[in-house]
Order: structure tokens, then C-alpha cells, then sequence
């Protein structure tokens, strides 16, 4: 009697993931808790972008919940098997806000950890401005630059995950976007730069996502490959 070989390629199982399946409505609510949390100082900028993308890319309630358990109060997702909610601190005085960056005859540099205020107006008269919003703390999901330039110059720089919108006049001068082309990230924070010129320049930077801890001058050659 002849014996049928058993066959050598068995139905592979399906590869299931542990924990119960994210839902969009579920990652939508991470979000909203991720901007909440930027606008009082928990988070920087560039943090909210990294955990936003985190966020969108989440399959299960377990992913979603790491990226708000080192964050107090309600309004993100609890694992699936969870002993209990992380709560911090956050007993000390959060930075002031820059309202006002003023330069005359020199200049300044805005840059790593800083509370950006709801408006702020940023003034150079012969003198020029590096102003770095990658690593900020925004009070706002709107924030507003008065950028005026008096024969100086500035460079603003934003993560180019984030809503741009650029305008003003100039006189003898001249206001340029530079960078990444990338469009922003839908519901993404909205950063209004009105430049004013007079013999002077004022550059926007949008840097790509992955020069978020680079130095500006590094960064700004990368942003340069992406136009």
C-alpha cells in the first residue's frame, strides 16, 4: 500500500499583535490630548510632532497609551491591562513667555527650551535675529510672530510638520520661504509670521522632521536639499 507524503508546506498562522486594536476615533483623542498638553508647557514643539506621528501610526490601545503616560489628567487611553494610571508632578513654575525679542545694533539667538507667548514681536535695527521654534513651548495653538527688520536680518526656523502662513511687505528688502515643501500635518499647530522689511531680509525656515536635534547650521543644509 502506497503512503501520500505529507505535504511540506503547512498554512502558516496568521501573526496576531497583543493588545486590543487602536481605533482612529481612539488615536483623533490621543491627539487633542498631545495638543492640550503643548499648550501648558508639557510639551515642546518638536515633542508634540514626534508623539503625533507616534500617534497616527499606533495599531493598538497599548501603543497609544505609552505616548501619554508620562502626562497627567485625564484625556489619554489606558493599556489594555493596566495596573493604574503614571501621574506626574508638576509642582514647579513654568518659564515665562517672550512676548518681545529685540535686537539693535547686534544680535540674539532664540533657541532650545522656551515658552513662546500667543504674539510675539520680534524687532532688529541693524542687528539680525536667529529664532528657533523647534523646540518651543507654544501658549497656543495659534501663535503669531510681528517679525520687523530695519536694514538687518532674521531667520525664522519651524518644524515643517507644522501650518506655516507667511505675509507683511517689504521695502528695499525682501521676506523668503525656504525649506522643506512637505505639506503640513492636518490639524497641525498654526504659526502666523508677518515680516516687515525696511532695507532688510527675513527668511523662514521649515526644517525637515529629522533634523529636530540638529544644530541650525547642519539643519539648514538639509532643509536646503528638500526645496
Amino acid at each position: 500500500m502506497t503512503t501520500q507524503p505529507e505535504p511540506t508546506d503547512k498554512p502558516q498562522e496568521p501573526h496576531v499583535l497583543p493588545g486590543v486594536r487602536a481605533s482612529d476615533d481612539e488615536r483623533e483623542q490621543v491627539v487633542q490630548a498631545l495638543s492640550e498638553h503643548a499648550t501648558t508647557g508639557r510639551l515642546t514643539l518638536a515633542e508634540l510632532e514626534e508623539r503625533i506621528g507616534l500617534a497616527y501610526r499606533s495599531v493598538t490601545r497599548d501603543d497609544l497609551a505609552r505616548l501619554t503616560a508620562d502626562l497627567p489628567g485625564p484625556g489619554g487611553l489606558a493599556p489594555a491591562s493596566s495596573p493604574g494610571p503614571v501621574v506626574r508632578s508638576d509642582s514647579g513654575q513654568r518659564r515665562s513667555a517672550t512676548k518681545w525679542i529685540v535686537a539693535f545694533m547686534g544680535g540674539t539667538e532664540k533657541r532650545g527650551r522656551w515658552r513662546a507667548a500667543e504674539r510675539i514681536t520680534a524687532v532688529a535695527v541693524m542687528g539680525g535675529h536667529d529664532i528657533d521654534l523647534r523646540h518651543a513651548e507654544l501658549d497656543s495653538d495659534d501663535t503669531t510672530i510681528v517679525a520687523i527688520s530695519v536694514m538687518g536680518g532674521m531667520d525664522v526656523y519651524v518644524p515643517d510638520t507644522i501650518d506655516v502662513e507667511v505675509g507683511g511687505f517689504s521695502l528695499m528688502g525682501g521676506t523668503g520661504e525656504r525649506g522643506s515643501r512637505r505639506p503640513a500635518r492636518a490639524g497641525a499647530p498654526r504659526i502666523k509670521i508677518l515680516a516687515y522689511n525696511l532695507m532688510g531680509g527675513i527668511d523662514v525656515w521649515r526644517l525637515p522632521e529629522e533634523t529636530k536635534d540638529m544644530p541650525l547650521k547642519q539643519a539648514k543644509k538639509l532643509a536646503k536639499r528638500a526645496e
